[in-house]
């Protein structure tokens, strides 16, 4: 696969208190990335040193063939953000399609035209009518149609119902099938589950894990016991009918993704020695 977002031994500083120090990371093309953490973990200082909004103190980023600090045309037609804070004007949704075409030629009105029926987008409304929900989605909308090779989301699934939340991991999984990129950043773990491969966890300004699904099925196995676990095991926790057991063996049953983010965070030695593909913290 090709190597589609590249970070070399990248530092940020927010004045005196250090985010990020000597970090490096890999993204390859078509992958839908997820990136988990807790609020504040810097995620969205990520994904805003990656779009050109925040620059380095030192390292080297080159995202799909540009340095993004430079903001250049070519890359700014290639990448599609979508902020949790959406600020957006007051303006009709067909006004917005109008006014931001222009700046992405591979923009499809037929994809636009289908997901606002699928996301029951009220087109013919003005944001400031619209819920919160609605105006994610009315966004998410046009940046899938917008036809970028990359689309970096960040929580997109906030403010969302339930069925929306369906609608859009089936939108995603559906165009990066394509060939797309989707770097997903969330603190909601379960709207992920089945949707984000790789999984790239962040806790306090550091990479605690990269790794693709197959390799976390090939690596860990989970458990439920009735009785709290003794012996060797990666980690464990309490839940209702027992304890979940993370240790080392093949998993026969789907991932958990809280209970994984959870065992990272709880054993994060393991996880960067055995799972950490395409680079980590240094």
């Amino acid at each position: 696969m090709k190597e589609i977002l590249r970070i070399d031994k990248l530092s940020f500083s927010y004045g005196k208190e250090i985010l990020f120090k000597e970090l490096s990371l890999s993204v390859q093309e078509g992958s839908i990335v997820g990136l988990l953490g807790e609020n504040g973990a810097g995620k969205t200082t990520f994904l805003k040193l990656i779009t050109g909004q925040l620059f380095p103190d030192k390292g080297v980023i080159d995202f799909c063939g540009y340095n993004p600090e430079k903001r250049e045309p070519d890359f700014l037609k290639s990448v599609f953000y979508v902020p949790e804070d959406l600020q957006v004007p007051d303006v009709f949704f067909k006004e917005y399609v109008d006014y931001t075409v222009p700046f992405y030629p591979n923009f499809d009105s037929s994809i636009l035209d289908e997901l606002v029926k699928e996301f029951e987008v009220p087109k013919d409304s003005k944001f400031s009518s619209m819920s919160m929900g609605q105006k994610k989605k009315a966004v998410l909308a046009f940046a899938i149609a917008s036809g970028t090779p990359v689309l970096i989301l960040d929580e997109p699934t906030n403010g969302l119902d339930i069925p929306s939340k369906r609608t859009f991991r089936r939108v995603v999984s559906r165009f990066a099938a394509d060939g797309r990129t989707f770097i997903i950043s969330t603190h909601q773990v379960r709207d992920m589950e089945r949707l984000i491969d790789p999984v790239v966890i962040i806790h306090k300004g550091v990479v605690l894990l990269n790794a693709f699904m197959d390799d976390i099925v090939e690596s860990i196995n989970i458990r439920l016991l009735a009785d709290e676990p003794s012996g060797s095991f990666i980690y464990s926790e309490k839940v209702p009918g027992g304890y979940a057991v993370v240790s080392e063996g093949r998993c026969v049953s789907d991932i958990d993704l809280e209970l994984l983010f959870n065992a990272v965070r709880g054993n994060p030695d393991f996880f960067r020695a055995n799972l950490m593909q395409g680079g980590g913290v240094l």
